[in-house]
């Protein structure tokens, strides 16, 4: 079909439309389900597991995995950024690795213990899937929306997404909690690792089933059809290159990217982790009870994100943002602390409602801040591109950090605790963020 004009709202909806598509896979294959399948996995058994030639922990190997995934979209995404940025029809780009996630997450559905090699390729490929299609989709925004109309259809996008995955994660809970109810039968726990496999193809389907009206109206991508060169494959890194040198220029952003470095590091690992320290080192009374909390605690942490986001914006505006993105740092500092000594259900709930609160926060207030401090430029994409894989990097760190500790100690415990020197010490970087700027 004919282009839609720039602008158009029906263009502007369809792209908007690619977050209630994918947004199912960070909730429910990264924080909710997944977590919990593969904790259930090793019911009745220790939770080490004999793979790559040494003995790992079951937490720690997926962190492993985890940083080597994010490894390879950090490098991946100056070259699909490059690519992106020049071909005619980078559409067929972000189908590719959309049905790449899709098709793996309903890989996951032949995930056990004795096709652990297959299992982790697939959950690998999958995280691979999602970002590498986000590099797409996020590139897409400056070519279907105005200036003007960016940051509302972004956030139109963020919404749908929030709503899209929720509903999906809610029918899921429905299937793992009574898969009578959907035809699955077997004994409890064969059951209900049955209808979580289920849930994995839903969201394979659900990806691949909405996205389709993305795709219908979204253009192929700009005009310049050329020939990919190698000059045009290393691109992003060469503009990646050029932000570096540009920092030593702005004294304010250069400090700024490094406080956020590494407690960025921080944020993203307790994200990522927060499931598997619940179903391990949390006293539930029976497994139906840590699945439907474990579920619960997910829920709270996304609905608390929106305030959070919402209250720390306010308090920027009243306060500044480096002394507000301080105080929260040191949040999340006492609340590392603190995650030690919980073992009750409901110091979890507690302690997952006071994470939304300053997740959604942290986020959003890093990112706005980072954007204040660009320096009077019209290529933006490099300094946010730049943006992004430090912040992939750090996530590559901090996993590593984390499944070392976990491995070396036996408790995801240690490894929460030492996270905490992460904001303690992006708190001291950011004192010396000027903030004149900022004003």
């Amino acid at each position: 079909m004919a282009n839609l004009e720039k602008g158009s709202k029906k263009l502007l909806n369809a792209w908007a439309f690619y977050d209630w598509a994918n947004s199912v896979y960070p909730l429910t294959i990264s924080s909710a389900i997944f977590p919990i399948f593969y904790e259930k996995l090793f019911t009745g058994r220790d939770h080490y597991i004999h793979v790559f030639g040494t003995s790992l922990k079951n937490s720690a190997l997926i962190s492993f995995v985890t940083a080597a995934a994010f490894l390879a979209v950090a490098f991946f995404s100056p070259l699909l950024s490059g690519i992106a940025d020049y071909v005619g029809n980078k559409k067929n780009f972000m189908r590719f690795f959309c049905y790449l996630g899709a098709l793996s997450c309903m890989g996951l559905y032949w995930f056990d213990l004795d096709n652990i090699y297959v299992g982790l390729l697939f959950y690998f490929l999958g995280l691979i899937g999602f970002w590498g299609s986000l590099v797409f989709y996020n590139s897409y925004l400056p070519d279907i929306a105005y200036p003007e109309q960016q940051d509302k259809i972004s956030a139109k996008g963020y919404s749908l997404g929030y709503l899209g995955s929720v509903i999906l994660l809610v029918i899921n809970l429905a299937m793992v909690m009574k898969p009578e109810l959907f035809g699955i039968t077997g004994a409890p726990l064969e059951a209900a690792l049955k209808a979580m496999k289920y849930s994995f193809i839903s969201v394979g389907v659900w990806w691949i089933v909405f996205s389709q009206y993305t795709y219908h109206y979204l253009p192929k991508g700009n005009r310049n059809a050329g020939k990919v060169t190698r000059a045009v494959l290393f691109n992003g890194f060469r503009e990646l290159r050029k932000v570096w040198g540009l920092l030593n220029q702005n004294v304010p952003l250069k400090r700024y990217l490094s406080s956020f470095f590494v407690y960025s590091m921080a944020v993203q690992t307790v994200m990522l982790i927060a499931t598997y320290f619940g179903s391990q080192e949390i006293k539930w009374e029976n497994a139906d009870q840590s699945t439907i909390g474990l579920i619960i605690c997910i829920l709270v942490i996304q609905l608390v994100a929106v305030l959070g986001a919402v209250l720390t914006s306010r308090a920027s505006a009243r306060f500044g943002n480096i002394p507000v993105l301080m105080a929260i740092n040191a949040f999340w500092l006492l609340l590392c602390i603190g995650a030690y000594f919980i073992t009750t259900p409901m110091a979890f709930y507690g302690m997952a409602g006071l994470v939304g609160l300053v997740m959604g926060g942290i986020q959003a207030l890093s990112r706005s801040t980072y954007s204040k401090l660009l320096p009077e430029t019209t290529d933006t994409a490099s300094f946010f591109s730049f943006y992004d894989v430090s912040e992939k990097i750090g996530i590559v760190i901090g996993m590593l950090v984390y499944g070392i500790i976990d491995q070396i100690t036996g408790s995801p415990r240690f490894a929460i605790v030492f996270l905490a020197l992460f904001f303690l010490v992006g708190l001291l970087l950011l004192r010396r963020v000027p903030r004149k700027k900022l004003a």
